[in-house]
């Protein structure tokens, strides 16, 4: 399985035989690297500028958290961007580009809720980030940000 078929879609994350979702050979992937540089399409100016609407409450950090470690559908993100953030997940050997490490303080600073919300709702083109639009709820995404942003502390 090529980091391609994975983009394209060609792999269900959820039910695809193990073989197909073993982990590729064990090596640390680039994506430690703070920052990453990375050329991320920008969302338009108008969701650049919009903050999270929700308190960082314990029910919705909790709520990020399910989505991250096991609810969000296509697939979870821990899968890509791994159990602690670092962007070192189980299929992170595989992609190019490696998948954001959200542990990055100086990194994640830059980057707005706006801009998350919509990488989390559109996907972004070029690598293997899907899009959830449709399969998270706005609220959902919110909440999602809230708990990745936990990993920059």
């Amino acid at each position: 399985m090529s980091a391609m078929q994975v983009r394209a879609g060609s792999v269900d994350l959820l039910t695809s035989p193990p073989d197909v979702m073993r982990p590729l050979k064990r090596v640390p992937a680039p994506s430690g690297i703070c920052p990453q540089p990375r050329k991320t399409r920008n969302a338009p100016a108008r969701m650049q500028e919009k903050r999270n609407p929700l308190p960082s409450s314990p029910e919705n950090l909790e709520r990020g958290r399910q989505l991250y470690y096991k609810d969000a559908r296509p697939t979870e993100c821990k899968l890509c961007h791994g159990i602690h953030g670092n962007g070192n997940g189980r299929l992170a050997p595989g992609l190019d580009p490696a998948p954001r490490n959200f542990t990055c303080s100086e990194l994640m600073k830059t980057i707005s809720d706006g801009q998350l919300f919509w990488i989390i709702t559109h996907g972004s083109r070029g690598t293997a980030m899907p899009s959830h639009k449709g399969t998270l709820t706005e609220t959902e995404i919110w909440q999602l940000i809230h708990f990745i942003r936990g990993f920059a502390e």
